[in-house]
């Protein structure tokens, strides 16, 4: 007679369980994903800038890269490898430390454009529609390209090195991760981070 309750609390705990499980894998209001959606740049939580460097006998395999720019037309990363230096920038125009560190990645473009280093820099639009990401680059004065990863699955070529967004991720002539920074990042230190590489070429 005793066993008839201890069964029915049983169940009453599975079944609470089952619901907590179930809201635990429901979509995390403050996550990437679901902070894109809403655009409004409240709440968002992105890296603290952390800057990583990689030794060149510690560095992994080249990065593949490949998709549609948000202006049109298609970009691979490999078709830099063996020439330039790449400067890779995930961002969206819903991200405001994004938009608050655009000028200082455009300056430094400009920089070495204008010194004609070997380096190219290349924008991955992530979660937004490429029409609000040219938008956006147009109104911020972008003038480098972007890919367009409106489905978010760019970001999964990096080998887990863009766990927020903004990362900048900085790739050697072979195309290898050689540093990043998890979060915004300043003109000084991204121009020093490329600079660093260039120097290892």
């Amino acid at each position: 007679m005793t066993r008839r309750p201890t069964t029915r609390l049983a169940g009453a705990l599975a079944a609470t369980v089952l619901v907590l499980g179930t809201a635990a894998c429901s979509e995390d209001p403050n996550s990437i994903a679901a902070q894109a959606k809403a655009g409004d740049q409240k709440g968002y939580i992105s890296g603290d800038g952390a800057v990583e460097t990689i030794a060149v006998a510690d560095r992994g395999e080249p990065v593949t890269l490949e998709g549609e720019l948000v202006g049109g037309g298609t970009w691979a990363s490999a078709s830099a490898r063996g020439t330039d230096v790449v400067v890779l920038n995930v961002w969206g125009s819903w991200c405001a430390p994004c938009v608050a560190e655009a000028p200082d990645l455009q300056k430094v473009w400009s920089d070495l454009q204008a010194e004609d280093e070997p380096v190219q820099f290349m924008g991955i639009d992530f979660r937004e529609g490429p029409a609000s990401g040219a938008a956006f680059a147009k109104k911020a004065g972008i003038t480098y390209p972007s890919l367009s990863d409106k489905a978010g699955v760019l970001i999964l070529d990096l080998q887990g090195k863009a766990p927020t967004v903004p990362t900048t991720l900085v790739l050697d002539l072979e195309g290898r991760i050689a540093a990043r920074v998890n979060g915004p990042v300043s003109a000084s230190t991204l121009r020093g981070l490329v600079d660093d590489v260039l120097a290892q070429s």
